[in-house]
């Protein structure tokens, strides 16, 4: 038997720690120096809406084409976007398709070579045009990822920021530190995600925009899911999105910045500031890249050929529409108090279920209400089973901590729990298609996850798909996780679709992930025990998994205790991964025995940090 150890984190990392505390101070007194700070009136904004004459657009009539040749009943559509190929090239096909309008609402677009490709397609599409607005939480808006902003200035494009915070946009910890004197409003975050081209087709579901999402990260990638929409189903869509777009919290970019603004945020920091080299910033002017840090090549690289709107395999079935009202976001709590957010409608659909409920989040931070929920589906029958995130692949250290709070009570009750492996050499196979592709052609160890441009060889998935299947003929896909954020701070959306095939499909790639890349966590004997998946076929070439998994688990721990050092989580992970890794998770074990210590510890650091990839 293995055990995690906090004792093994790897020392080095403690040398930078009197640089670390010299940072947060200097970074505390420029928060405390500039705490008055105050957002400027928001008068100058114009109402608009979508454009309503879908019809009249070659995507609004390609549609109407689709659906005459289906003989279809119902008037909206659906396609699963599970691999990063899809998410990628559906997203092109969109705004190479739009005439009328774009419509985008992000919680973060993250500002690298992905990004640049679909940011060059927007502008095209405004110089033919096409109006473009895109509603951007503004928490993440900092740094490098502020360069996004400059599609602002260019013409027939409009951004808004929601819920901004003031202060400086240099990095995300000294704009969190500058905000503390308002943490309530900071908490709020705008988690929505929609991509509409012409009020006819639209995209919602888990991922954001940048590398990471699109399976060529460095270091992480993350297993997400879209679905693609069109028809009827989009129209609510759009509704929704024009009700954040018009709303009190959306600030024009040029009421909170201007160019000079972005220029002064693209000029790297000297070396002695940051202890490594700079990324080289290159003209826009001269290189014909809306984002500065990324050049022309690296954006070929990343491009692809956009998806086939006329022959993609769609499902025609009714469907609705869960979305949160913008005051989610306001001051108060009277949409929360009175139970109409999307969580509370998911869980009303929850309740229906007759045999089962099959749960993919990546932070699963379930609360008293959502327990309560499990437990009457449990005492009725309905099996439940959850695939979550690991430590290991939890880019959020907090909300494992939370979760790992309410493991001993799920599984008391019966609820199947499964966390997701982290792995390099399973990232290829759960990021789609394209990945997998070029991971078998480069080899195991090669690195490399999508399509055209391959990630980081070390890079590890984590899980970020949100999505509910109830019964195999209900399907919730969108941005909501299952956990307290989402229910109590977060606006989210999501669709509903009642379709047995679709829900099938859905289901089908879940347990795939569960049985060839997810840990099944049990308890015997008061202790946890983490069931190890079937091989994915590149982990073969590195260890012989049969010999890991004979003794029925890869991992037995005692229940988690900060006065104890076992790591709640598979320890023999360790045997998949390289050193690195195992420096990097024991370091997490640390951080969330901390966390641990107490329930208002958990709650509220997970509470004030929304900075997470959501």
């Amino acid at each position: 038997m293995e055990t995690c150890s906090s004792a093994r984190a790897a020392p080095s990392s403690f040398a930078a720690w009197p640089r670390l505390l010299r940072w947060l101070a200097m970074a505390f007194y420029l928060g405390w120096a500039s705490g008055c700070a105050s957002l400027p009136a928001n008068d100058g904004r114009t109402a608009s809406t979508h454009f309503t004459q879908a019809d009249q657009t070659a995507l609004g009539q390609l549609v109407q084409a689709r659906r005459a040749q289906a003989a279809a009943r119902s008037d909206s559509a659906f396609f699963l976007l599970d691999s990063v190929d899809t998410a990628l090239s559906s997203r092109l096909a969109l705004v190479d398709g739009a005439q009328r309008s774009l419509d985008l609402q992000y919680y973060a677009i993250h500002a690298d070579a992905s990004t640049e490709v679909i940011l060059q397609r927007l502008r095209e599409a405004a110089r033919r045009g096409v109006r473009v607005r895109i509603l951007l939480d503004d928490f993440n808006t900092v740094g490098e990822d502020a360069q996004v902003l400059r599609l602002a200035f260019e013409p027939n494009v409009q951004i808004r920021l929601f819920n901004p915070l003031p202060g400086p946009r240099n990095n995300l910890i000294g704009r969190v530190i500058t905000s503390l004197h308002d943490v309530g409003r900071m908490q709020k975050r705008m988690h929505n995600k929609l991509f509409i081209a012409d009020n006819a087709w639209g995209i919602t579901g888990g991922r954001n925009l940048g590398d990471r999402y699109f399976g060529t990260g460095d270091k992480q990638n993350f297993v997400d899911l879209d679905v693609l929409a069109a028809g009827r189903i989009v129209r609510d869509m759009s509704a929704s999105f024009d009700r954040f777009w018009n709303d009190k919290l959306a600030y024009p970019v040029q009421t909170l910045l201007d160019k000079e603004d972005l220029e002064a945020l693209a000029k790297p920091l000297a070396p002695a500031s940051t202890g490594q080299l700079p990324k080289p910033v290159i003209p826009v002017a001269a290189s014909g890249t809306v984002l500065p840090t990324v050049t022309q090549a690296e954006a070929n690289q990343a491009d692809r050929a956009s998806m086939d709107l006329r022959t993609v395999r769609l499902t025609w079935a009714p469907a609705t529409l869960l979305v949160d009202e913008p005051g989610k976001i306001g001051p108060g709590d009277d949409e929360v108090d009175a139970g109409e957010t999307v969580i509370d409608g998911l869980l009303n659909l929850m309740q229906v279920a007759q045999r089962e409920v099959l749960i993919i989040t990546p932070y699963f931070v379930p609360g008293a209400r959502m327990m309560a929920v499990y437990e009457q589906m449990r005492k009725r029958g309905v099996r439940i089973r959850v695939l979550t995130n690991s430590l290991a692949s939890n880019d959020a250290p907090a909300a494992h901590a939370g979760y790992a709070r309410y493991r001993k009570a799920l599984l008391d009750m019966g609820v199947e729990l499964h966390e997701m492996r982290s792995d390099p050499e399973s990232a290829a196979d759960l990021l789609g298609s394209g990945a997998a592709r070029e991971q078998r052609r480069r080899g195991p160890w090669s690195g490399g996850a999508g399509g055209s441009q391959a990630g980081n060889a070390d890079s590890r998935a984590s899980l970020h798909s949100k999505a509910v299947i109830i019964d195999q003929r209900l399907a919730v896909i969108g941005s909501m996780n299952l956990d307290l954020r989402s229910q109590l701070k977060n606006s989210e959306v999501g669709l509903v679709i009642r379709s047995t095939a679709l829900s099938q499909e859905a289901t089908r790639q879940i347990e795939n992930t569960m049985n060839t890349a997810a840990y099944r966590l049990e308890r015997r004997d008061g202790k946890y025990h983490w069931r190890a998946p079937r091989a994915p076929p590149t982990a073969t070439k590195r260890a012989n998994p049969a010999r890991a998994r004979s003794s029925g688990s890869w991992c037995a721990c005692s229940a988690p205790s900060p006065r104890k050092k076992c790591c709640s989580r598979p320890a023999a992970h360790i045997r998949f991964t390289s050193s690195t890794y195992f420096f990097q998770n024991a370091a997490s074990c640390v951080v969330a025995k901390l966390m641990r210590i107490s329930v208002l510890g958990v709650r509220s650091a997970w509470n004030s940090a929304p900075g997470a990839s959501r």
